[in-house]
């Protein structure tokens, strides 16, 4: 169908699949940056229950480095805080390309149904004038 579509439609479309393909994107990194923060969370919990002067490590690559308590501590509140920013972020983000996906939509129906005569028309007269 896309082949019989008019030029403007056609490009209406093209964007919508870039939009959609960009919402994509986003959703991904919402989740990613959910489940890091989630395990962030837990870890932060666990940490409660661990005495300050317990010996503990923490990642480096391949390397498990040891850290003192405060020292994790913070990193872990720090790298939360991080990743709520980046979640509300995202979530914003993703909201925008939503309404962009929308009114794309929306334009590309008036087009399709020769509605409001192309872009930035008003709804036709009754009188069809």
């Amino acid at each position: 169908m896309q082949g019989n579509l008019p030029p403007e439609a056609q490009e209406k479309v093209e964007e919508l699949e870039d939009l959609q393909e960009t919402a994509q994107k986003v959703s991904m990194q919402k989740q990613q940056a959910e489940t890091q923060l989630t395990e962030t969370e837990t870890a932060l919990e666990e940490l409660e229950n661990i005495e300050p002067g317990t010996t503990m490590y923490r990642e480096v690559g391949e390397l498990l480095v040891e850290t003192e308590y405060d020292e994790a501590q913070t990193e872990l509140e720090d790298k939360a805080d991080t990743l709520e920013v980046r979640v509300q972020t995202l979530e914003k983000q993703e909201n925008r390309v939503r309404e962009q996906f929308e009114e794309l939509q929306q334009e590309l129906q008036e087009l399709l149904s020769g509605g409001a005569g192309g872009m930035g028309g008003g709804p036709p007269s009754p009188d069809g004038v």
